[in-house]
C-alpha cells in the first residue's frame, strides 16, 4: 500500500507540551513499520522525560533549537542536526529558545493502533524529576 499525504490533510492535535502533526501512522496511510510525526514546540514548551516501549526513534530538528536528553546526556540541537534514540530509552525535548522549533519524528515499529504511538511518561520519577533542576 502507498499513500499520498498533503499538508492540508495531516491531523495536527495539540498536547499542551507542543502540537503533534500526525503525518504517517496505521490509521492514516496503513503503515506497519513507521510512525511520521511533525512536531512543534513553542518557546518554553517541552516534551518531558518519557519513553516508547519497543519504539526507536529518529528526531530531526528542521528549525528552531532545542535542548535534547537521551538517558542522562544532554546536547543543543539545531537546524539540521538530529538523534537516533533506542527502543525504551528515556529521553526528553526542551525548547528554551527564542523561536518555534519544528522537529520530524519517526518511531518504529508502529505499534497495533490507529495511531501506532507509545508512550510512558516518566517526568515525575527520580532521576528524572530532578535532572534539570541539578537535583
Amino acid at each position: 500500500m502507498s499513500a499520498f499525504v498533503r499538508q492540508s490533510e495531516i491531523r495536527n492535535e495539540d498536547f499542551g507540551w507542543g502540537v503533534i502533526g500526525w503525518r504517517c501512522t496505521p490509521e492514516s496511510t496503513g503503515a506497519k513499520q513507521l510512525v511520521v510525526l511533525d512536531v512543534s514546540l513553542e518557546p518554553g514548551q517541552s516534551h518531558d522525560f518519557h519513553r516508547h516501549p519497543g519504539q526507536e526513534e529518529m528526531i530531526i530538528v528542521k528549525s528552531g533549537e532545542v535542548e535534547q536528553w537521551v538517558e542522562q546526556e544532554a546536547a543543543t540541537l539545531g537546524r539540521g542536526d538530529s538523534v537516533f534514540i533506542g527502543a525504551d530509552l528515556v529521553h526528553a525535548t526542551f525548547n528554551d529558545g527564542d523561536e518555534t522549533a519544528h522537529l520530524q519524528v519517526v518511531l518504529g515499529p508502529a505499534l497495533d493502533s490507529e495511531i501506532g504511538y507509545g508512550l510512558v511518561d516518566v517526568s515525575s520519577e527520580a532521576p528524572w524529576s530532578s535532572l534539570r533542576s541539578g537535583g
